[in-house]
């Protein structure tokens, strides 16, 4: 996306994470310190724990505690979110780092140790006051495809769904609901307000009578303003998750540097998590100990598989999909290769041509808490959803908007008549601009869709 690419969006969300971090750590509720070990505690015990919200409420707080009672010395919590505190355990500011996801294929990743020490559930959630009495796993996908927009498509009332998600692209929450429901964590989503960690968009969306967003069962149990959705008919209670009979079910990770001066030390806490007084920790905040879910591993692929056959989407395979926070970037309203999208792509690109615009289109307005949307015009990204009225034509796009030039990445089975047909081109057109003698051309290659 030519002037905010997704490269961009990523450095801008992690700027945005290092100030707020910095803003959020100097708060008592944000950054605390469970200080009651004895002062004659060994200096070299004290550890730095930083991570996801989710992680540390349903693991690292209630464990920290009944570690520093048995004498092992201080853990300091630093919650905030994931990509934080992986990137702080692989810098060397932390040692120890909460996920709600497994590694990804990044080089950073795989110089880390992902430990899981227990089981979780997604939950979709809303304002309590909201009468909508269940989803489907459908229905889910639609809303944050994009598909499905308004309370009263799902048996609600008649307002809009407002979605929230959170603004980092490797937010463990966001991705691995994603991954469940797209084949992918790195899948764009119409979330058009965004927040900094899943704590803020629990406090937001109590505030919103019309806001859905996902969060985990340990960190809202005990909101009274916020609801967990059950989803197929289940609701979210750790018996459900246990038997897995509720479909949206985690596995918490607790990652450690082995390079680290301090592997040894974090080392011993994650042992302790998963010994029998860490354990009893774990089962007060309504997580199950990962070793009492035996029988989710083996069920965690045919679910997989499962939820993918149900909600009409499957695994992509090929080409890698656009950098993670692309459509965040965009601030697209709704999903980045749906007919809408691209019909509103269209009616844009004419608009600029006929107004002769040198300005863009799309400007970033209000906080990161609040972002507003004003077009889809750079949206970017890959769709694995196949639409069973439209299955024929589906395919990956990959297309970036300026004010007079597309493009639009070749995949398998494109032809250039295809391409010209499927955007309202003449293929002629498209040879004079992409300085072709013939019709021939590769895959992965990248071709000009309109004037220059």
């Amino acid at each position: 996306m030519p002037g905010f690419s997704a490269t961009m969006s990523v450095r801008l969300v992690r700027l945005l994470s290092v100030a707020l971090i910095g803003a959020c750590l100097t708060t008592p509720a944000v950054a605390k310190s469970h200080s009651k070990a004895k002062a004659s505690a060994p200096a070299k015990s004290s550890l730095i724990w930083r991570g996801d919200v989710a992680t540390a409420n349903g693991v690292v707080g209630e464990v920290a505690t009944a570690w520093e009672k048995s004498g092992h010395g201080r853990i300091e919590l630093q919650p905030f979110n994931t990509a934080s505190g992986i990137d702080a355990v692989a810098s060397g500011t932390a040692d120890l780092a909460g996920s709600a996801r497994p590694a990804d294929n990044s080089a950073q990743n795989a110089r880390l140790t992902f430990t899981p020490v227990a089981w979780d559930g997604l939950v979709i959630i809303t304002q309590s006051s909201n009468p909508i009495s269940g989803l489907t796993l459908k229905q889910v996908h639609d809303i944050y495809y994009g598909k499905i927009h308004n309370w009263s498509e799902v048996g609600g009332r008649n307002a809009p769904i407002d979605v929230y998600a959170v603004a980092s692209p490797g937010d463990g929450v966001e991705y691995s609901l994603r991954t469940l429901l797209f084949g992918r964590g790195n899948q764009p989503v119409a979330a058009p307000r965004l927040y900094v960690n899943t704590r803020k968009l629990e406090e937001g969306i109590a505030l919103n009578p019309n806001g859905l967003g996902v969060a985990t069962l340990s960190g809202i149990s005990g909101n009274p303003k916020l609801k967990a959705i059950p989803v197929n008919g289940k609701r979210a209670t750790v018996a459900n998750i246990a038997d897995g009979s509720y479909p949206l079910f985690i596995p918490l990770y607790l990652v450690t540097n082995p390079s680290s001066p301090k592997a040894s030390q974090a080392q011993a806490f994650v042992d302790f998590v998963q010994s029998e007084p860490g354990k009893a920790a774990l089962r007060k905040h309504a997580v199950l100990p990962y070793q009492d879910g035996g029988a989710l591993v083996a069920l965690d692929s045919s679910r997989r598989s499962t939820i993918l056959a149900e909600v009409g989407a499957r695994v992509p395979h090929g080409t890698p999909v656009s950098a993670p926070g692309a459509t965040y970037a965009a601030r697209a309203a709704i999903a980045p290769t749906s007919a809408d999208t691209l019909a509103a792509r269209m009616a844009l690109e004419k608009r600029e041509d006929d107004k002769k615009q040198n300005a863009r289109l799309s400007k970033i307005q209000g906080s990161v808490s609040d972002v507003s949307v004003t077009s889809t015009a750079h949206a970017s990204g890959s769709a694995t959803t196949v639409s069973r009225n439209d299955s024929a034509n589906f395919g990956k796009v990959s297309a970036s908007t300026s004010q007079t030039t597309t493009t639009y990445k070749v995949v398998k089975g494109d032809t250039l008549s295809t391409i010209a047909k499927r955007h309202s081109v003449d293929v002629a057109q498209l040879r004079e601009w992409n300085h072709l003698k013939g019709d021939q051309i590769k895959l992965g290659q990248v071709l000009r869709i309109s004037k220059l």
